[in-house]
């Protein structure tokens, strides 16, 4: 992209998030809390916390798995987007990442419906899969890229026809110039296996940050 498009896109990202995404204190506040305590600031952008708000109600989802908690942010958005009595379970491999995520989920009043799991990722979603867990109705991928292709094969047995797989960042650096590192592989990876897969229907949709990246969303058959 030109330096004149991205400038326009990162207005258009503002422009949005101006409309539709007001400050929200305990959003803002478990940021702050997740930069003090030393988090990478790697969650979504608020645009993209309301779009996955909007697609977990889209699809009347009342059960949500989310395989990367981090600060617990994603993890709001989503929450807040379940029923009363609908059921959110957050996958998360740091203990102190996800000690961070518990109180700021107390914070955002939606605790109560959902569970931080502290683990490998890939063991986690085989404790479900072996647990015969009732199947979910979305799931989000955006953890480490390396582990997309695998997260992708578990959630698909933890899935049902007509669930939504999402997964973040899978435009990120795939069109850059020069040498990829094994983070853009396993992406580029990610995305052919969701593109040929014969359970899923799905696209990327292009995300505006800092720069272009995007968010897949596949519909299992």
């Amino acid at each position: 992209m030109s330096d004149s498009f991205e400038a326009r896109a990162r207005r258009a990202d503002a422009y949005v998030q101006q409309l539709f995404v007001p400050r929200d204190d305990a959003l803002s506040e478990g940021l702050a809390d997740a930069a003090a305590a030393g988090l990478p600031a790697i969650n979504v952008s608020p645009s993209e916390g309301k779009l996955l708000h909007l697609i977990v109600r889209m699809a009347r989802a009342a059960r949500v798995l989310e395989v990367g908690t981090l600060g617990g942010y994603s993890t709001t958005w989503l929450a807040r987007a379940l029923p009363p009595a609908g059921r959110l379970v957050s996958l998360e491999l740091d203990p102190r990442h996800a000690g961070v995520a518990r109180a700021n989920l107390a914070r955002a009043g939606v605790a109560d419906r959902v569970e931080v799991r502290v683990g490998r990722a890939s063991d986690s979603l085989r404790t479900l899969i072996e647990g015969r867990e009732p199947p979910f109705d979305l799931v989000f991928i955006d953890a480490d890229k390396e582990g997309y292709c695998e997260y992708l094969d578990l959630s698909l047995q933890l899935v049902r026809p007509g669930s939504v797989i999402v997964a973040d960042n899978t435009l990120r650096r795939v069109l850059d110039e020069g040498p990829e590192d094994a983070g853009v592989r396993a992406v580029k990876a990610f995305n052919e296996r969701i593109a040929s897969h014969p359970r899923l229907h799905s696209l990327i949709v292009p995300i505006i940050r800092e720069r272009l990246d995007g968010l897949s969303i596949s519909i299992v058959e």
